[in-house]
């Protein structure tokens, strides 16, 4: 006759998959949960309490430290943008891009949206006559600064001396590319008004002509330059 055994007292003998035991007479568990789910749902409810305790404390010692600090968004809020000289009350939202509101809020479609990513330069316009990718930057960002689009260049109707001599070596076949590199060249010739060709071609490293007339682009700008120097 085999000796009488006591059931299990030890858990962790417990199969992983084997269910609870329950008293004879005892309702069934509803839902079957086996020690394996148990122990996974207690983890859960504890990681889950954690995260949220430490997303609370981060948001107090946000606030605490950020106090005085105007919060814009999520919806359009206004903000005023000077470019080309004048001040321009818009609209926006707070994840506008400068180039959107150029474009879209302001009607300044010289300034073009290519790659959008910030790796093709095509969208290139002054801030403060540093020459910036207006797609990668937010609008709101430029607030108190000066904005200069490809449309800001000429005055009076009559093309800035680079726009000219683009038109005059044919530095450009699609366009698209065309008012970034001329914002990028005028930019190196405010700079340096006496560039060599390495200077020209380091200015434009970032611009990306997908038609291949850097010789060209190159060549107007040099002339630009020679021109400025007799003059």
């Amino acid at each position: 006759m085999s000796p009488h055994r006591e059931p299990h007292s030890n858990p962790e003998s417990l199969s992983e998959e084997e269910p609870l035991k329950r008293e004879p007479g005892a309702d069934p568990p509803r839902n079957g949960i086996t020690r394996r789910g148990f122990l996974k749902g207690a983890g859960i409810t504890a990681a889950g309490t954690a995260l949220l305790e430490g997303v609370h404390g981060f948001n107090t010692a946000a606030q605490s430290t950020n106090s005085g600090v105007t919060m814009l968004g999520p919806g359009a809020v206004p903000v005023t943008l000077n470019v080309n000289g004048r001040e321009h009350a818009i609209q926006i939202e707070p994840r506008t891009t400068l180039a959107e509101a150029l474009r879209i809020q302001m009607g300044l479609t010289g300034t073009k949206i290519v790659c959008d990513r910030g790796s093709c330069s095509g969208c290139t316009v002054w801030l403060d006559k540093m020459p910036v990718n207006s797609c990668t930057m937010l609008a709101v960002d430029a607030v108190g600064h000066h904005v200069t689009t490809i449309e800001g260049l000429s005055a009076d109707g009559k093309l800035h001396p680079i726009q000219a001599a683009f038109v005059k070596h044919d530095a450009l076949q699609c366009g698209f590319c065309t008012p970034g590199m001329v914002m990028s060249c005028a930019a190196l010739l405010e700079a340096n008004p006496h560039p060599t060709e390495e200077d020209v071609r380091h200015a434009t490293a970032g611009n990306l002509c997908r038609c291949g007339t850097y010789p060209r682009i190159f060549a107007a700008t040099l002339e630009t330059a020679g021109a400025s120097r007799k003059a």
